[in-house]
């Protein structure tokens, strides 16, 4: 048995978050829960501070940590992160002649930034799926072709679950972050009307 006055670790942290993260997602915390609890777990000291925010929520079945970075090289074709992927801590993207999606709408998020270093090469595009709570900030690309387009900067009154910093090249690419078409909840309660087609 762990010594509850034991301090905890980054990793310890990150894991307690991820645990909160998918009680809210199954439904067994509110959204104003998730967020107290977060910002405790971030600040916790021992392990007894993090074992009181997850007493009352199941271990099991809970995803592996996720990598520390993940590396993306690809020539031609398209690639795609959608519903339950891990974020890591860091991406490396490298793309030529190839659409890469990250879509973050349903990703398991247990840390507060991602970095992501980028070259983009001809016809390599990079479109990031951002729900409310994910902001993008592309300041730290050196861009000599393609564009960069971004959502305005949320005000202070919307909470920040992640941050995503772009750095590195686009020497012919195009970056693009955008909300989701329908969150996870509108689509559950979307009903289909004549003219409808999904």
């Amino acid at each position: 048995m762990v010594d509850a006055a034991m301090r905890v670790s980054h990793r310890e942290r990150d894991q307690a978050v991820e645990i909160l993260r998918v009680a809210a997602g199954d439904g067994r915390l509110t959204g104003a829960e998730l967020e107290e609890r977060v910002e405790a777990a971030l600040a916790a000291r021992t392990v007894g501070d993090l074992r009181d925010l997850t007493a009352d929520l199941p271990w099991e079945g809970m995803p592996p940590q996720p990598a520390e970075v993940l590396r993306i090289d690809q020539r031609f074709g398209e690639g795609k992160r959608t519903g339950g992927w891990r974020v890591p801590r860091r991406m490396e993207v490298r793309l030529m002649f190839t659409d890469l999606k990250l879509d973050f709408t349903e990703a398991v998020i247990a840390h507060s930034t991602l970095e992501i270093e980028v070259d983009l090469r001809i016809g390599g595009n990079l479109t990031l799926v951002t729900p409310p709570g994910v902001v993008v900030d592309a300041d730290g690309i050196t861009k000599s072709r393609g564009e960069i387009k971004l959502p305005p900067v949320p005000g202070p009154e919307t909470p920040v679950h992640l941050r995503v910093l772009l750095t590195g090249t686009s020497t012919g690419g195009d970056i693009v972050a955008r909300p989701p078409r329908r969150l996870p909840w509108q689509r559950h309660r979307a009903k289909p009307g004549a003219g409808d087609t999904g």
